[in-house]
C-alpha cells in the first residue's frame, strides 16, 4: 500500500516532517548502514517503539523494546501523561540501550544485543519523583560512562536544570550522587531547559537539550572540556521567520558518508509530535549549526547514501490470522482474553465487561494507533456478535474529547443498532451524537465505519449498512490528551454482569 504520507518525494529531495504522525520526542543512532529510532509511548503498550531507517527518510516500524509497562499494577488502567517519557536510544559494549524516565518512579534502562530484541528487563537505575529525560554517554576516549538527566517540577518541585552522573559500563549502578551540570535559571531568558542528548565531540562533551516549552521553544547546544561543566551554551535552532513552532528536543546522527543530520520533533496539537529532518553542519567556531543558518527546512536533498524504497509505518490492518499489526498499542498493560482466537482472519476482541462503559477514556481495552497524517479517512468493517444487553464495539478518536461511531446491542428490545457517541474534555459520560433509533437495526450486526479526518483534526463519522455511504453526527474536533496526540482507536466492552457478553470482529482496516 501506498504510504498515506510521504516524504520521500522521489527526486532525491525529501519534504518535512519525515514522520507525520506521533512519534513524540525522538532520538536516533547510526549504526553502520542502518539508522534506528525510538519514541516517547507514555502509558500505552508495548511501549518503546522502535523504527528502522536506511536513509533518515524512509521509516519502518520493527518492533517495540518494552512489552508491559512497570510497575505492572500502575498501568493497569490508562495512564495516558504517564510511563515512558522521552527516551534515548544508543549502541555502546556490542548491544542496544534505551534510558527513560518515568516521572512518578525514576530513571530505567533496558538492553538488547540485537535492535529486535529480546530486550532486558526493565531495570531501575535510579529511583525518584520527576526524573526524566535520561541520555547515557560511553566515552570511548577514556572508557568512562556517563548520564545526564533533567527533572519535572510537577513530581519533583524542580526543572530548569540538567543532572549529572559518572555510571558503571554495564548501565546498571551510578558512581555518585550526581550534581547539577547545567542551571537554566542562571542562563538569561531560558526556562523549561529538559530533553537532554549526551554525546562527546572534537574534544568536548556536548549536550543538546531544548528549552522555552513544547509549543514555542528551541534548541540549545551546550559544550564543555570537562563532564561536570562549566558548559556554555547556545540557541542552535528556532522557528525564526518559518510556520514550524517549537522546533526541539531530538537526536543527531552522522552517517556513513561523514554527514551530520538532527532529528527533532514539532508539536501540531491532536496529530501529536510529529519528527523532522534538518542538516546540521559546524562553524568556524566548532559549534552546530542545524537547518537553514538556524531555522527549519522544509524541504532538502536527502542524506547521501543509496536510494531506498518509499516507506513509512504500517498504518493498514487485514488482522491475518486474527493478529493485530505492530502498529497498535493497547492503552494500558493488556490483559489475557481481550482477543479472542478464533480460525480466520479478522480481529476479534471480547466485549468486555466493565463499569465505565460511558467513557471510553477508562477503558483499558482499547487498541489504538497514532492520526497517520494532517488529512486521511480511516475505515474497519465491523461484525457484533453479542450475547448480553448493552454490549458495543467500535471505531473510536480518542483524546480529551472523543468519539465513537459503532454498533450496540439494545437493551430494550435486542435489537444491534447502529450508534455514535461523543464527550467532551470536561464530561464524565458519553451522549448521543447522532439519532441512533431513527437508524433501522441491522439483524446481522454488520456495518462498515468510516472517519474522514481534515486540517485541523476536524472529524465527520459515517457509516455503510449495505446501502452506501451517510454521514452521522456534526463534525467533531480531536483534541490531544495531555503530551500525546490524538488515536485511532477499536474497542469491544458491555456492562458489568455474570458470563460472557460476545465478540466483536473487525477486518480490512484501511487508511486512505
Amino acid at each position: 500500500m501506498t504510504p498515506v504520507w510521504t516524504a520521500d518525494l522521489g527526486d532525491g529531495t525529501y519534504r518535512n516532517p519525515v514522520l507525520a504522525a506521533d512519534w513524540s520526542d525522538p532520538d536516533v543512532i547510526a549504526v553502520g548502514p542502518d539508522y534506528y529510532l525510538t519514541a516517547s509511548s507514555f502509558g500505552r503498550a508495548p511501549g518503546l517503539p522502535l523504527l528502522h531507517s536506511r536513509d533518515l527518510v524512509n521509516w519502518s516500524l520493527v518492533g517495540h523494546a518494552l512489552h508491559r509497562l512497570v510497575p505492572a499494577a500502575d498501568f493497569a488502567a490508562p495512564r495516558h501523561d504517564r510511563g515512558v517519557w522521552a527516551p534515548s536510544l544508543r549502541h555502546a559494549d556490542g548491544r542496544f540501550w534505551i534510558f527513560w524516565g518515568d516521572p512518578d518512579h525514576g530513571i530505567l534502562q533496558v538492553s538488547a544485543e540485537r535492535i529486535r530484541g529480546p530486550w532486558s528487563e526493565p531495570h531501575l537505575l535510579k529511583a525518584g519523583k520527576g526524573l526524566i529525560d535520561p541520555c547515557p554517554l560511553w566515552d570511548e576516549e577514556t572508557g568512562e560512562a556517563y548520564l545526564v538527566h533533567a527533572w519535572a517540577k510537577s513530581r519533583s518541585g524542580v526543572k530548569n536544570r540538567l543532572t549529572g552522573h559518572r555510571m558503571s559500563r554495564d548501565g546498571r549502578t551510578l558512581l555518585d550522587d550526581g550534581e547539577v551540570i547545567v542551571d537554566g535559571d542562571r542562563i538569561p531568558g531560558w526556562f523549561t531547559l529538559e530533553g537532554p542528548k549526551l554525546y562527546r565531540h572534537d574534544g568536548w562533551f556536548w549536550i543538546l537539550a531544548p528549552a522555552g516549552g513544547v509549543e514555542t521553544g528551541w534548541q540549545g547546544a551546550f559544550r564543555s572540556r570537562d563532564f561536570a561543566g562549566p558548559y556554555e551554551e547556545r540557541i542552535v535552532l528556532a522557528q525564526g521567520s518559518t510556520d514550524v513552532n517549537g522546533p526541539h528536543q531530538g537526536g543527531w546522527v552522522r552517517t556513513p558518508a561523514g554527514e551530520d543530520w538532527f532529528l527533532h520533533f514539532q508539536a501540531r496539537g491532536a496529530y501529536g509530535r510529529v519528527v523532522h529532518l534538518q542538516p546540521m553542519a559546524w562553524d568556524a567556531d566548532g559549534w552546530p549549526v542545524i537547518g537553514d543558518a538556524g531555522e527549519p527546512v522544509r524541504a532538502h536533498r536527502k542524506p547521501a547514501g543509496p536510494p531506498q524504497p518509499v516507506e513509512a509505518p504500517a498504518a493498514d490492518d487485514a488482522f491475518p490470522g486474527g493478529r493485530y499489526g505492530r502498529q497498535w498499542q493497547w492503552t494500558a498493560n493488556p490483559r489475557p482474553g481481550w482477543t479472542v482466537a478464533h480460525g480466520g482472519d479478522g480481529l476479534r476482541l471480547a466485549c468486555v465487561r466493565t463499569a465505565h462503559t460511558h467513557d471510553l477514556r477508562l477503558l483499558p481495552h482499547v487498541l489504538t494507533q497514532r492520526l497517520p497524517a494532517e488529512t486521511f479517512t480511516a475505515e474497519v468493517s465491523l461484525a457484533l456478535d453479542p450475547t448480553g444487553p448493552g454490549a458495543r464495539a467500535g471505531l473510536a478518536v480518542l483524546g480529551d474529547a472523543y468519539g465513537w461511531i459503532g454498533l450496540e446491542r439494545d437493551t430494550a428490545d435486542g435489537a444491534v443498532r447502529l450508534v455514535h457517541r461523543f464527550a467532551e474534555p470536561v464530561a464524565d459520560r458519553e451522549r448521543d451524537a447522532a439519532h441512533a433509533r431513527a437508524v433501522h437495526a441491522l439483524p446481522g450486526g454488520r456495518v462498515r465505519l468510516r472517519v474522514a479526518v481534515a486540517p485541523g483534526a476536524r472529524c465527520r463519522f459515517a457509516y455503510d449498512a449495505g446501502e452506501g455511504w451517510r454521514p452521522s453526527g456534526p463534525v467533531f474536533a480531536a483534541t490531544p490528551w495531555r503530551w500525546v496526540g490524538a488515536l485511532l482507536g477499536l474497542f469491544a466492552a458491555a456492562p458489568e454482569g455474570p458470563g460472557s457478553a460476545g465478540t466483536a470482529t473487525f477486518t480490512d482496516f484501511r487508511i486512505t
